[in-house]
């Protein structure tokens, strides 16, 4: 058992370290951090809590909506997959299940940079400098580590007439390996009386 699991004694803090402090030798400012981040966390565990049980709602929903649909036609739909996109009879909110396929890359990838690399060269007296940018960013790891794989997806769609291009996009093509599935629920609001939605963003960074 960890000491994080253990009971803390009255007139006692538990620093980082693990260690008991008496709560009268805590500084006044630790313990106002310490009350406002365990607040805050709290809040964020109950807001987690809520969007988990709000997205297994709505993928059991339209689920049984789509079984439902399946049913009255006598037919055997795709349940749990596929993408569905469900509207209120007013057309005002939309919500959509889309399914998207976790792709990483093989070390083929490695390939596809060295031959990118000696385009580069080939072209450096000529190239447009936003293709050495493009490719820059595509070959660029996040904070994790890991290659972006939207960025790499991108060069793929660069129309270049250069038979090592053309190779290294190959190499592209050959690195992609599926991972598995992600399904996502979004939920879409319209814009006035346009036929224009905007998405009702259900995370912090787009609040």
């Amino acid at each position: 058992m960890s000491t994080t699991d253990t009971a803390v004694p009255d007139g006692y803090m538990r620093n980082a370290a693990g260690h008991l402090v008496p709560r009268d030798q805590v500084r006044e400012q630790d313990l106002l951090r310490d009350e406002i981040a365990r607040e805050l966390s709290g809040l964020a565990v109950a807001l987690n809590q809520q969007l988990a049980a709000f997205k297994a709602r709505a993928l059991n929903d339209i689920a049984d909506l789509v079984k439902i649909a399946g049913e009255r036609y006598e037919v055997t739909l795709g349940g749990k997959k596929g993408n569905v996109s469900i509207t209120t009879y007013d057309g005002r909110y939309k919500v959509q299940r889309s399914v998207a396929e976790r792709i990483t890359f093989t070390e083929e990838l490695e390939a596809a940079k060295a031959l990118i690399n000696n385009c580069i060269e080939r072209w450096s007296q000529g190239a447009n400098p936003h293709i050495r940018a493009l490719v820059d960013r595509a070959f660029r790891t996040d904070s994790k580590g890991q290659i972006k794989t939207a960025a790499v997806l991108e060069l793929l769609r660069l129309e270049i007439d250069d038979e090592e291009w053309i190779s290294a996009m190959e190499a592209i093509k050959d690195s992609i390996q599926s991972t598995g599935t992600a399904i996502y629920v979004r939920v879409y609001e319209r814009i006035g009386d346009s036929d224009q939605y905007r998405a009702i963003p259900l995370d912090l960074a787009a609040v």
